[in-house]
């Protein structure tokens, strides 16, 4: 694949096509949505992945293209201001960062967006994306197995930028939820955002390695999306990816390094009907019911016609734990 024209020191956009596709070389683009086409041409000939992102160029380089230009989202196309005088330093700028270093969007921008929200985000924590956001866009949300007026104690365990347990306090509001890291730094980015959404009085972060640092305590829900990438896989990862936690993804030769003490840990900490959540991806899934044919999990059926996300309650899951012993 061939690569965008930039000079030897910085990424310096060059054969910027003008309006209507007329050729302008070594002109600026007019407008900001010239401004993005070309963005996105750059985008698609470095050959980015932006799996953890937008999804596809052209939507990328609308977000990069109106953050660097402190243009808000939700200004429609024909609505947008001219660019402003250094539009292509900051142009430059945000593709030395999404080309030349290939950090994600997300990184770039420093934000996030789950289940509606925006979120601070760094290098210190994974980029969210988890499939557990589906079932929190559903109205049903977790009453096929939990009725949403008994749920009063929350755990996200894994909670790196802490988005997932603060979408739950959100939807809660009654409950008191625990997010839990091992991660020093994923903490520290946990805790920007639980100060941005005014939730210190009902969110409490717990440095612990799994439920190590969790003595005592019981949940109503525990929710969790674990590192569960094989090692072989996060070989061939692309290198957004690697700009990531690496402890945040990898988790041993079969993805199972962290879902076995889950699965069998998780009883001790569920009240009586509580439900664990847990997400491990199409293909950990697979192996996980080829390592243990028996478990008795549900799998979450997704409009997209894969699942990778389980639920399961304490009573089924401390039988099937009980028959293993």
């Amino acid at each position: 694949m061939s690569t965008p024209h930039f000079d030897k020191k910085s990424t310096v956009v060059k054969g910027f096509r003008g309006r209507r596709g007329r050729s302008r070389p070594d002109s600026a683009p007019a407008t900001v949505n010239d401004w993005i086409r070309e963005t996105a041409r750059c985008l698609t000939e470095a050959g980015v992945c932006c799996a953890s992102g937008m999804q596809e160029p052209y939507l990328e380089a609308e977000y990069l293209v109106l953050h660097a230009f402190s243009i808000p989202l939700s200004t429609p196309a024909k609505r947008r201001p001219p660019p402003p005088d250094d539009a292509q330093q900051r142009v430059r700028t945000l593709l030395d960062q999404r080309i030349g270093q290939r950090l994600p969007a997300a990184y770039v921008t420093r934000e996030a967006f789950f289940a509606g929200r925006g979120f601070y985000v760094d290098e210190r924590v994974l980029i969210p994306r988890s499939r557990i956001e589906n079932m929190l866009d559903d109205p049903r949300g977790f009453t096929p197995w939990l009725a949403h007026d008994r749920v009063r104690r929350i755990l996200d365990l894994g909670t790196g930028s802490g988005c997932l347990a603060i979408t739950l306090a959100l939807m809660f509001p009654e409950a008191r939820v625990d997010a839990a890291d091992l991660s020093p730094g994923a903490l520290e980015v946990a805790a920007v955002n639980r100060d941005r959404f005014g939730l210190r009085d009902r969110l409490r972060l717990v440095a612990s390695d799994l439920f190590a640092g969790l003595t005592q305590a019981r949940y109503d829900l525990i929710v969790s999306n674990p590192p569960y990438v094989p090692e072989a896989d996060f070989a061939r990862l692309p290198p957004e990816y690697r700009r990531e936690p690496a402890m945040a993804l990898r988790a041993g030769p079969d993805g199972l390094d962290l879902l076995r003490p889950i699965l069998l840990e998780a009883p001790d900490y569920l009240t009586p009907g509580g439900l664990l959540v847990c997400e491990c991806g199409d293909d950990v899934e697979k192996i996980l019911m080829t390592h243990w044919p028996d478990l008795p999990v549900t799998w979450i059926p997704f409009h997209f016609g894969a699942s990778g996300v389980f639920a399961v309650l304490r009573e089924t899951l401390q039988h099937w734990r009980g028959a293993r012993e």
